[in-house]
């Protein structure tokens, strides 16, 4: 068995749970990410996210979120990990940063998540 992070081994068991409780593929999907080697992880980049993401929708990054780019409208981010740069600019943008635990955990509807990486 490969080494691994207990944040990420912990982020996909709950992505896993998640998946077999409300048979949403996007949780799957997100699992079959964080799995992936490290060498192959996202890293995605604050533009990217502004692009792709509308209001009220979550970006779920199974990565790092990196800080270039701006920010002009508050979004929601769930990752691995933020440089702090990038958490720094979502917040003041009047986002939210969350860990993919925090994401597995809360009551949130797979209808307004969106991957991005």
């Amino acid at each position: 068995m490969r080494r691994r992070s207990p944040i990420l081994y912990e982020a996909m068991l709950l992505s896993e749970k998640r998946y077999r409780k409300e048979k949403a593929g996007i949780w799957r999907a997100i699992a079959e990410i964080l799995e992936k080697p490290h060498r192959r992880r996202v890293a995605v980049n604050l533009g990217r996210i502004r692009r792709h993401v509308d209001n009220g929708m979550i970006a779920v990054v199974p990565g790092r979120v990196l800080g270039s780019g701006r920010l002009d409208k508050p979004v929601t981010v769930a990752a691995l990990s933020f440089t702090g740069q990038a958490e720094r600019k979502i917040r003041e943008a009047g986002g939210r940063c969350l860990t993919l635990k925090e994401l597995m955990e809360g009551d949130y509807k797979p209808s307004n998540l969106i991957i991005i990486g």
